[in-house]
């Protein structure tokens, strides 16, 4: 047995937008890029040396996950063989990417204490409560319905079968669910109670609710082996027992989360490094910073995942963030810019990954109105339901001041509203067009090595349309 210490410092005790902390000193080593390499043997540590417990396992300070133990829903390799050919023998479900993604998320324990697709009790606390009642009467999180959606044609297919195998959109058996529940899938109810509307126009949404069968199968995952995609950037998509485990490793007494969808620009940064100073300052001795851009779906005109993990990569290297004190992982979850409802989310599967600190800004998980010329959801909502929402009691969620471009100071900055004037706000889709433009943007708002990065990105989805478009023949 293990002993586990859990320090909790409660939300309403922090003070983080004092003015009276003073920034550390930081101690530089060399940084070495983590693009396409292992990103648990790429530094040599120089943490103090570790507590070891009497029984030999090495502990932080993290929190325990939902439910009290983490979900692990792989088959061992010596059952592979026999599970493997029971799951051929049955009914099948086809799984769209989204549907991996989700198999991908249950299965390494993101969701925990959930332990396959949602039946139709689950489904509807988590669509009508954002949380799921436990056994004991106690209530974690669970504000997105996760649910795997079948035709009709499948339905008559599996009939009274009670197990059926799961096959993967390139066709490879990639597991089963057992004892089956089937129900009816409401669409127009899950989509406005997800996301507050029923605009035309959602990217999820379009991508994956509206082309669905009309019935939902929920059911317990057994998984054969675990979910690669061979796209050079597995080694990044670390399961939470791994994060845990690499804490563990590093000491951490604090361990800060940091999700985004987008490159980071110096913005980001300054959030990063402001925070782990205060965490200083209220006494910890050695909190790391957990980078995790979200992995799963996500819109088309959204930067794609291997060109924000090479950026990321040269924000390391030019020390805008130091890699000493920096983990960089892949989360696998799907996006749904569901806004309030998803932000909860993002929160709750990083207790289960070990994080007792999580960063939240303007607007997270949010996009713009997809047919008025207006936010979606108020850019304040989303930290204000984080700190309010059952189940996320023990996170310590950390709300910041928004960052812009500060023309005076020629750098990223906290937005002052006595000289607003002084402030350029930069947005993700200004950022973009800058890039597609290769307009510059102003000195200071990103590391000159992430931004190459962008403009190479773009310069070559203009070269692929350029050769994609039919030649003009005149006479």
């Amino acid at each position: 047995m293990s002993l586990t210490i859990k320090l909790h410092v409660p939300t309403s005790h922090l003070n983080l937008n004092a003015t009276s902390f003073k920034r550390p000193t930081t101690l530089r080593t060399t940084t070495i890029p983590i693009y396409h390499s292992n990103p648990l043997s790429c530094f040599v540590h120089k943490h103090k040396p570790r507590t070891t417990m009497p029984n030999g396992a090495i502990k932080s300070s993290l929190i325990d996950p939902d439910g009290g133990a983490l979900v692990d829903l792989v088959v061992p390799e010596s059952e592979r063989g026999a599970k493997a050919a029971e799951a051929e023998a049955l009914p099948k479900v086809k799984l769209t990417q989204i549907d991996l993604e989700w198999v991908h998320v249950i299965s390494e324990g993101w969701s925990s204490p959930l332990r396959g697709f949602m039946r139709e009790e689950e489904y509807l606390q988590s669509l009508h409560f954002n949380s799921l009642r436990m056994k004991d009467g106690s209530v974690v999180n669970m504000s997105l319905p996760i649910v795997l959606a079948i035709d009709d044609e499948t339905k008559g297919t599996i009939g009274a079968e009670k197990n059926v195998g799961l096959v993967g959109p390139n066709g490879d058996l990639v597991g089963m669910l057992r004892s089956v529940e089937i129900y009816k899938h409401n669409k127009e109810e899950r989509i406005a109670r997800t996301w507050g509307s029923i605009a035309p126009g959602l990217p999820y949404v379009e991508e994956s609710i509206t082309p669905a069968g009309n019935w939902l199968i929920g059911g317990d995952l057994e998984v054969l082996e675990r979910i690669k995609y061979n796209d050079g950037l597995d080694n990044y998509r670390l399961s939470p027992q791994q994060l845990r485990n690499e804490f563990d490793k590093r000491q951490a007494d604090a361990v800060f989360a940091f999700q985004l969808r987008n490159p980071v620009h110096n913005g980001h940064a300054l959030l990063m490094n402001d925070t782990r100073r205060r965490l200083l300052e209220m006494g910890y001795k050695n909190p790391v910073l957990l980078l995790h851009p979200l992995g799963g779906y996500t819109k088309p005109d959204d930067v794609p995942l291997d060109v924000r993990m090479e950026q990321h990569s040269k924000v390391l290297e030019d020390g805008v963030l130091d890699p000493e004190t920096t983990i960089v992982g892949i989360f696998p979850s799907p996006m749904h810019y569901a806004g309030p409802t998803e932000v909860q989310w993002h929160a709750k599967a990083r207790i289960n990954a070990g994080a007792n600190f999580y960063i939240v800004g303007r607007d997270p998980a949010g996009m713009g109105h997809p047919t008025e010329k207006r936010d979606l959801y108020d850019p304040d909502h989303g930290k204000k339901v984080l700190s309010m929402a059952p189940g996320l009691e023990k996170l310590n969620i950390l709300p910041f001041r928004v960052a812009a471009y500060d023309t005076v100071a020629k750098k990223m900055a906290f937005f002052d509203p006595s000289r607003a004037k002084d402030f350029l706000f930069i947005s993700g889709t200004k950022m973009r067009t800058f890039a597609k433009t290769g307009e510059n943007p102003p000195d200071g708002f990103m590391c000159p090595g992430g931004w190459k990065v962008l403009v190479n990105y773009y310069e070559s989805l203009q070269t692929e349309e350029s050769s994609q478009q039919p030649a003009v023949l005149s006479t």
